[in-house]
């Protein structure tokens, strides 16, 4: 037999059992090492809500580096930020500010010019929208008001607000309240007009009587428009309000704003503006906060 014949039929080599042959877990260790694993991969889950609001607060340090940069280096193109306040200067003008108590004058009269004026806006704009919505009548009646007035600016009110009624004052909360008022108005009316006829019609056939069907189908229904109506309409608001407070008020955060404009005193303004902005982001999201439990029912998902 040639050497080349007995080199095939010779048994391979066997490896050696270190390196074909691995040891095998227990059951035990098999669920120790899988515990451990998921414990780890969950500790590195950070929460939903934490994701979204570091992007919102990334949002606003980066508007806070452009702004410092086209201050700092006075960009002019097209805008010029010549004359535009630095941030640092903003915030000591803030800080100074809030050390002192007229500060807070300013910003509790606004706050209850809004509280007046807004109130007055929710009850007449949701009962007015329900009408309009459900009562063909209500709405060829009212219409004509709203698509009148509503293309009429809150500066252009505020003359004719100032001879109708006695005060300063009461004048800045009546162009507060039309200001919150087209908004609460026109939304509401778009939910109570499409009300599903299938609850309606669901509801006549259980025996329920118009009033019922009103108050426990066309209402819930329109609760998202109004919601949103509401949030609009603070917004609206607050515009109107400043408006006002430049024009005939004495006090008030646009007064405030004002003032400093007549005094050329730059940071000033942009701590009137960002309080302001501030205001009426809170007073938005807390009308959210209050209207979110009458929408429990609506499920909305959201990418």
């Amino acid at each position: 037999m040639s050497v080349q014949e007995s080199a095939k039929i010779s048994p391979p080599k066997s490896a050696s059992k270190t390196d074909t042959e691995f040891p095998k877990l227990s059951a035990v260790s098999e669920a120790v090492a899988e515990s451990i694993n998921e414990a780890s991969g969950e500790a590195f889950q950070v929460p939903e809500a934490a994701i979204r609001w570091s992007i919102r607060i990334l949002a606003l340090v980066i508007a806070v580096a452009i702004w410092h940069v086209l201050t700092e280096y006075d960009f002019n193109y097209v805008m010029d930020f010549g004359n535009v306040p630095e941030p640092a200067a903003v915030l000591a003008s803030f800080i100074q500010h809030v050390r002192t108590s007229e500060f807070f004058v300013h910003i509790a009269v606004s706050i209850k010019r809004i509280l007046i004026g807004y109130g007055f806006a929710t009850v007449f704009g949701i009962v007015i929208g329900l009408l309009m919505g459900r009562s063909k009548l209500a709405e060829d009646f009212f219409i004509s008001y709203i698509e009148v007035l509503r293309p009429i600016p809150a500066v252009a009110w505020i003359p004719l607000a100032i001879l109708m009624w006695p005060t300063e004052e009461s004048s800045i909360i009546f162009i507060t309240f039309l200001g919150a008022l087209f908004p609460i108005v026109l939304n509401t009316a778009l939910g109570a007009e499409q009300t599903p006829a299938v609850l309606v019609r669901a509801a006549q056939s259980l025996g329920a009587s118009r009033f019922k069907i009103f108050w426990h189908v066309v209402i819930p229904s329109a609760l998202p428009s109004i919601a949103a109506g509401l949030a609009i309409g603070m917004g609206v608001s607050w515009f109107s309000l400043l408006a006002g407070e430049i024009i005939s008020g004495q006090y008030g955060i646009g007064y405030f704003t004002w003032d400093a404009y007549s005094l050329i005193e730059y940071d000033n303004i942009v701590v009137g503006m960002l309080v302001i902005g501030a205001l009426g982001t809170l007073s938005t999201y807390l009308v959210r906060l209050i209207t979110k439990p009458f929408l429990r029912w609506q499920i909305v998902e959201k990418d």
